[in-house]
């Protein structure tokens, strides 16, 4: 709420200044473009090539810092370079794994202990990933998009310079421009020895196999990354200064990290670094301090990564060149509920956008009904309420809506009913695994027909689970509606629909047959 009224002044200011009104005064002419997108990730590229099917002059301006250790990519963004896309595929490589072992059991004779082999998974998923690059630029050539490899910066409100890694500079000017740099990798250099190690940045783009890793941090980057490496054969350690997944339901959260202690991955608790040393060895050695004994420890790895957070790309865009306001605190966007920043014709949307979910296809979806609004007489707003998301951990996390705990802060823990069941999946059946963490949790208003307020699933598959879900929670489904559907026989989905035990009853959730 504050960052909307700070959103609100800072409106007025630019129209008392004579900034804002672009989109309401209609093109002029007198500007190169009639939209100009700094930022070449997906709701970026989604936004720039909704605009030029309104016949309208567009162009997008992308151009990768490389990261401290030196890596580069292509056009994309964070998610089809360093992100989503490479993530998913090492995730599916480890999980390849846990079915080879599996298979024994179904009788294919396959030798243990089986081998991985970094440089091939790497090489395949690397080059899938440059496939993708070449893939937007066609796009982008086919739309008629003007595609430019230059460092964008403001030099007033209607206009940007853009330089080249030559330092070539051209300026560019446009009716309406979109922010869309998202965010890269926080560097804790206060911490001595923190340029030593590598972020997932690099992860995704390195030759060799990291070796013996320890990740710093408890994100889904981190715990994402730190699967998969487990799931690999690596020797991977977590360290978590205080809870895993913040933002996240905090019973899921920890049901997740320990499945993953008990799948092979060390986990420190409250635990800091607070130095890093090169070994003449080569390897690092990390010296932290343990938060509830006070006692320091040491151990060296080959790897560090840290995955301690992603601020904003919006330091180096001179927005205050075009008034654009910032979140001191964040340095993120403020934005209004059109993507509106305090300039009128200038937009923000992704992961640089105040108070938007740092995911992928909000930002697609908010780009393109950007570009319809400007350009198609549209008046459709982005809806970010009960967006879905999926955590790609070794055993997967999906949730929409709201998380138990936000639940009771908004409603009160009265008017909230929780059911919830731990389930076997009928995969570990027969391979023997281990199913403790395999949870679901439904929360709902107490009341009436007790509407679904959260639904949150840990199991195989738990995305596409969640994403047939997330219909029913976007339409208001209720618990009766749902209890009343039939269940897929046999899935590990229908067992959100045969949920009838409450956390209040105190009862055994867990589900011992039909």
């Amino acid at each position: 709420m504050a960052a909307l009224r700070v959103w609100s002044r800072c409106r007025r200011k630019a129209a008392d200044s004579g900034l804002g009104g672009a989109g309401a005064r209609g093109l002029t002419g007198k500007y190169e473009y009639d939209l100009l997108v700094i930022g070449g990730g997906s709701g970026g590229l989604a936004c720039s090539k909704e605009a030029a099917q309104y016949d309208r002059k567009v162009a997008v301006l992308d151009y990768v810092e490389a990261s401290p250790k030196g890596t580069r990519w292509g056009l994309g963004g964070t998610c089809v370079n360093v992100g989503c896309i490479p993530k998913k595929l090492m995730h599916q490589g480890a999980l390849l794994g846990g079915a080879i072992k599996d298979a024994k059991k179904y009788g294919w004779n396959i030798p243990l202990p089986v081998q991985h082999d970094w440089d091939i998974m790497a090489k395949a998923v690397q080059n899938y990933v440059k496939s993708l690059n070449w893939g937007h630029l066609v796009q982008l050539q086919d739309k008629k998009v003007k595609y430019l490899n230059l460092k964008g910066i403001f030099v007033d409100e209607h206009t940007v310079q853009g330089e080249s890694k030559k330092g070539k500079k051209t300026i560019l000017t446009a009716e309406n421009i979109v922010i869309a740099t998202g965010g890269r990798p926080k560097y804790p250099l206060e911490i001595p020895g923190a340029e030593l190690c590598i972020s997932s940045d690099d992860l995704f783009w390195l030759q060799d196999s990291p070796g013996k890793t320890l990740v710093v941090g408890a994100s889904y980057v981190a715990l994402e990354c730190a699967g998969f490496l487990t799931g690999v054969g690596l020797d991977t350690s977590i360290m978590v200064r205080s809870i895993p997944l913040r933002g996240f339901d905090q019973q899921m959260a920890h049901l997740v990290t320990d499945y993953m202690a008990s799948y092979g991955t060390r986990i420190f608790r409250k635990c800091i670094p607070i130095k890093i040393e090169k070994l003449d060895s080569g390897k690092l050695q990390v010296i932290w301090r343990n938060l509830e004994s006070n006692i320091e420890e040491r151990e060296s790895f080959d790897t560090v990564m840290w995955a301690v957070g992603r601020p904003p790309e919006t330091k180096g865009l001179s927005l205050d060149k075009a008034g654009v306001q910032i979140n001191p605190e964040t340095g993120k966007v403020i934005v209004g509920a059109s993507e509106e920043t305090s300039a009128s014709h200038i937009y923000a949307i992704g992961d640089i956008a105040e108070g938007r979910p740092e995911l992928t296809p909000t930002a697609i979806k908010a780009g393109k009904l950007l570009a319809r609004r400007l350009f198609g007489k549209s008046t459709e707003l982005m809806d970010y309420d009960n967006v879905a998301t999926t955590v790609f951990t070794p055993l997967e996390y999906g949730c929409v809506g709201l998380s138990e705990e936000e639940a009771i802060h908004r409603h009160g823990e009265e008017n909230i009913e929780v059911y919830h069941a731990y389930y076997k999946p009928l995969e570990f059946a027969v391979a023997e695994r281990d199913a403790t963490q395999c949870y679901i949790k439904m929360v709902c208003l107490r009341k009436g027909d007790q509407r679904i307020l959260g639904l949150h699933f840990i199991g195989p598959n738990a995305g596409e689970v969640i994403q047939g879900f997330a219909l029913g929670i976007k339409c208001n489904a209720t618990y009766s509606q749902l209890a009343s559907t039939v269940g897929i026989h046999p899935t590990c989905a229908e067992d959100v629909n045969k949920l009838n035990i409450t956390k209040r009853s105190g009862l055994d959730p867990t589900v011992t047959g039909c």
